[in-house]
């Protein structure tokens, strides 16, 4: 019996991968040196951006769907910037003092508007004058200043989350009209008109909260009751927490030391011993 052949030997050689200027490994590193350079700049622009800017996108990282209590406008992502507490509205009152010295058309009327921050929050008012400068005497139609003035404050106070308070004011000046028709309504119908003429300009349809006529109840200035500044359309812009819709007590903004008086609002009745 013959013995059997012996297996051949079978040699495997492997060649080595390519390296040099034809691997892949090259791509990678370049990539994060890519992404590297990308959040680099991305750091030196927001280095050299507005307060207001950083708060918006530190905002957004902290509740990117928006689903926060405040979220600004409403976008999401928007942070906390715009929303106005307590200690914001000082810096509301600023901006629109720095857009009304933008219009020169309205710098004549820097005399009839008053900013004050109040309890309730921002009001702003526009004083009549002798001349009827936002309303006719016995009107409830506004002027083109007075429109010119609400599209403006619509445009700024259209952006935040704040509910609005609009009020009509008279004098002391008897109505001469209809018995059916009084300071009541006409302050009332002058607080509807302003409303109507922000909601076209701007103000988001469900941000006022209430409409309130007050007649001559509510007198800017007590000791001259005919003053025609007691002729007034105010706005007032409530803090996001802690505001009170409808406050028992107001006090005159004219007179904060006076002691505190209890009014009726736009939807109260006029007594019927008011002389109009």
């Amino acid at each position: 019996m013959e013995p059997a052949a012996p297996h051949p030997i079978i040699i495997v050689k492997k060649k080595g991968g390519h390296g040099g200027p034809h691997g892949g490994a090259w791509k990678v590193a370049y990539a994060d040196f890519v992404t590297a350079m990308m959040a680099l700049f991305i750091v030196l622009w927001l280095l050299n951006t507005s307060q207001e800017t950083q708060k918006m996108i530190g905002g957004y990282f902290l509740d990117p769907l928006g689903k926060g209590r405040d979220t600004g406008t409403g976008m999401r992502g928007s942070g906390d910037t715009v929303n106005l507490k307590k200690d914001d509205m000082p810096k509301l009152k600023e901006q629109i003092e720095m857009a009304l010295k933008k219009m020169p058309q309205l710098q004549a009327l820097k005399n009839q508007i008053k900013l004050t921050v109040t309890g309730e929050g921002l009001r702003i008012e526009l004083l009549e004058n002798e001349a009827g400068i936002f309303f006719e005497s016995g009107r409830a139609d506004p002027t083109e200043k007075c429109r010119e003035l609400l599209a403006l404050l619509a445009a700024q106070l259209g952006t935040l989350p704040n509910k609005l308070l609009i009020e009509g004011h008279t004098d002391s000046r008897p109505f001469n009209s209809d018995r059916n028709y009084t300071n009541w309504e006409l302050s009332t119908d002058r607080a509807n008109a302003a409303r109507r003429l922000m909601l076209d300009d701007g103000l988001k349809p469900d941000q006022v909260a209430q409409v309130r006529g007050f007649a001559d109840q509510n007198l800017l200035i007590p000791k001259e009751p005919t003053n025609a500044s007691n002729r007034r359309v105010s706005v007032i812009v409530q803090y996001t927490s802690g505001a009170v819709a409808m406050p028992a007590v107001i006090k005159s903004v004219g007179s904060p030391e006076a002691g505190p008086e209890t009014h009726p609002s736009a939807s109260g009745s006029s007594p019927a011993s008011h002389p109009k």
